[in-house]
Formats: C-alpha cells, sequence, structure tokens
C-alpha cells in the first residue's frame, strides 16, 4: 500500500476534524505520536508502537483510533481492524446519542443524508467499515445485518453501502 493512505498529512487532518467533533481536542503528544506513526508506516513495529503510545495518551480519542484502523486495515490485520471499528461504532454511538447496539439506531435519530452532518456520518462510515471486515472475516450474516442497516439509515445511498450488498449477492455465482 502506497504511504499516502497512510499519510501524515491524513493523520493531522483527521485528528483537527476529530478534535473539532468528535471529543474535543488531541493532546499534542498524541497527535506526535499520530505523526511519528505515519511517517513510519513502512516499519510496522515502530509505527505501531507510536499509535498505542498515542492510544495511551488519549484512549478512545476518534483521531487514534481512526490511525488505528487505518493502520491494521492497510496492514491485512483485519481481526484487528475490527475491533477497532467496534470501538469507532462505540465512540459514534456515543457522540450522536444513540443506543449503544447500531442495530437500534432508526433513520430519525440522526439527520443521516446530509453530508454536512459529521457525527452521524461517523457513526455511517463506521458501520460500513464493520459490516466489510465481517464480511471479509467470512461472518456474511453479520455484515448483511449491517448493510441492510446503513440502506436503512442512509436510503439514498450516499455512503455506499449498496456497493458490498452487490459483493454479497454476486458470492457463490460463477464468473462469466
Amino acid at each position: 500500500m502506497p504511504d499516502t493512505l497512510f499519510s501524515p498529512q491524513s493523520e493531522i487532518n483527521d485528528a483537527l476534524l476529530a478534535g473539532a467533533l468528535l471529543g474535543g481536542g488531541l493532546p499534542s503528544e498524541a497527535e506526535h505520536h499520530l505523526r511519528q506513526a505515519g511517517l513510519s508506516y513502512h516499519l510496522d513495529d515502530i509505527a505501531e508502537s507510536h499509535l498505542r503510545e498515542a492510544a495511551a495518551i488519549a484512549p478512545g480519542h476518534a483521531a487514534v483510533l481512526i490511525g488505528l484502523y487505518r493502520f491494521y486495515f492497510y496492514k491485512g490485520r483485519l481481526a484487528e481492524a475490527l475491533d477497532v471499528a467496534e470501538r469507532c461504532l462505540q465512540k459514534a454511538a456515543e457522540a450522536n446519542h444513540f443506543a449503544a447496539d447500531w442495530r437500534t439506531v432508526g433513520a430519525a435519530d440522526a439527520e443521516f443524508s446530509r453530508y454536512e452532518s459529521i457525527l452521524p456520518r461517523f457513526f455511517l462510515f463506521s458501520l460500513k467499515g464493520y459490516a466489510y471486515l465481517q464480511m471479509r472475516l467470512g461472518r456474511m450474516e453479520e455484515g448483511r445485518l449491517a448493510i441492510a442497516k446503513l440502506l436503512e439509515l442512509d436510503p439514498t445511498d450516499k455512503i455506499g453501502a449498496k456497493v458490498l450488498l452487490g459483493v454479497l449477492e454476486r458470492m457463490g455465482q460463477d464468473d462469466e
């Protein structure tokens, strides 16, 4: 994977966004570790060490969770990425004042269809990551349930859940 997928600039932007909208400011020491993780992305142990330091300084902060998720996802460590996706879902539910169980969130709970509704979008993106990882890990029914919830919350499919649904529907069919 190219370093741009885990670039320090994207981490800084995420940290600023998350700081402003998802739980307050990120301590400068944690931001430093996120930046160092991005710079050392190609050195797995060092990058992960920086991410763990950031997590120790700012546990549960959205910017740290996003950094951890991206690292595990792009390194192909999908079970660990799923764990972080679940933590992102929990963080997003808390930030949006939703029930803890994503299955009980309804379309009337937030303005999911508005692009500028950052907190609900964070929830949708977290749920999409969760659905995708469930599928990649062979848990198709759980993935299907999450996709159905995405389409319920975002019926115009701004988040792109129908792509995942299409993958599910094509599974097991011979390619032509």
